[in-house]
């Protein structure tokens, strides 16, 4: 079973930064892209950011050239950098993972995957 783990987020004044980490574990997986969404107060879950690579890269109109999504070598790592932040910034992000996996033999098996959210709130 693959698992996400995030984790960075905060409360923070309007203009300031964090990063978003979120990191998969588990066995015998492969992971197509990873992404990143967030749900505000009463809101729908949203499109943040994806990445299938360093140059392959897709992100909501809202958030380009303000944040940056990153993944690492490996590709079980991705992270969120959020610059200049509003309030409207302020929600719940979610990581999840498009994952290829093998939980026995012969069976193979294609999810995504979702972290557990982290809070990020944003003060004017």
């Amino acid at each position: 079973q693959v698992q996400l783990v995030e984790s960075g987020g905060d409360s923070v004044q309007a203009g300031g930064s964090l990063r978003l980490l979120c990191a998969a574990s588990g066995n015998s997986f492969t992971i197509n892209y990873m992404g990143w969404y967030r749900q505000g107060p009463g809101k729908q879950r949203e499109l943040v950011a994806e990445i299938v690579s360093d140059t392959n890269t897709n992100y909501a109109d809202s958030v380009q050239g303000r944040f940056t999504v990153s993944r690492d070598n490996a590709k079980t790592t991705t992270s969120l950098q959020m610059n200049s932040l509003k309030p409207e910034h302020t929600a719940v992000y979610y990581c999840m993972a498009d994952v290829t996996y093998w939980p026995s033999r012969g069976i193979r098996l294609d999810r995504k995957i979702w972290g557990q959210g982290t809070q990020v709130t944003v003060s004017s």
